[in-house]
């Protein structure tokens, strides 16, 4: 990994060459095309939007990382909620990726957010990566997926305690996590996203294994 590695806040001036990198990073990786840059592009004007937690890895000048964080919540089995935090998305270009860049970036920026307060994280991803960072199946701290079965250890839903005791603090013994609203601006605006995709030089949409689903 080379010496000259930046990581800062994303500035105004950075939007677009971020969510060119978004979009460069997720491409055909979940689903054919990607939606994670119109999300970001959308997510600045949301009010759960962090800006003290969004940040750009330079590696001599060149954009190759970004990360953000959003305002999230845990309902209680009352009924009554408590606030909590997610992130993502967390991108890396491809000419960069499984070269150790994405846990730096990601490290540096879950240190920021515990400093900042912020005690618990529930996320989506592969724990095959995320476990290098502190993140465990959320089932093992009683904290379950809003459209899944209980009684299952979903394997995407990962979460921690950045701040260790955070949930017996706050009186949190178990709880259902629901994804903010803003992570699925695209779906529910297909004509907008669309228009905003025809900004970006065409990409092949392909269906390939893995992927969450094959519809294009």
């Amino acid at each position: 990994m080379s010496k000259d590695i930046l990581i800062r806040n994303e500035r105004q001036s950075d939007y677009f060459e971020v969510e060119k990198l978004v979009r460069e990073s997720f491409w055909n990786v979940y689903r054919p095309g990607c939606t994670e840059h119109y999300v970001l592009h959308c997510y600045r004007n949301n009010p759960d939007f962090i800006p003290e937690l969004d940040f750009v890895m330079e590696e001599a000048g060149r954009l190759i990382g970004h990360v953000m964080f959003s305002k999230a919540e845990l309902v209680l089995q009352d009924g009554s909620s408590v606030p909590s935090w997610t992130f993502g998305p967390i991108c890396i270009h491809p000419d960069y990726k499984r070269k150790g860049y994405g846990l730096k970036l990601l490290n540096y920026a879950l240190g920021k957010a515990c400093n900042m307060g912020v005690g618990f994280l529930c996320m989506e991803g592969d724990i095959k990566f995320y476990r290098h960072a502190g993140f465990d199946l959320a089932s093992k701290l009683r904290i379950h997926y809003h459209d899944m079965p209980r009684s299952e250890d979903v394997s995407f839903f990962l979460a921690q305690e950045l701040i260790p005791g955070w949930l017996e603090a706050n009186g949190i013994d178990e709880a259902t996590y629901s994804p903010p609203k803003g992570y699925f601006v695209a779906e529910e605006n297909p004509e907008a996203f669309e228009q905003y995709e025809d900004r970006f030089p065409h990409k092949k949409k392909l269906r390939l294994p893995g992927q969450l689903t094959t519809t294009v």
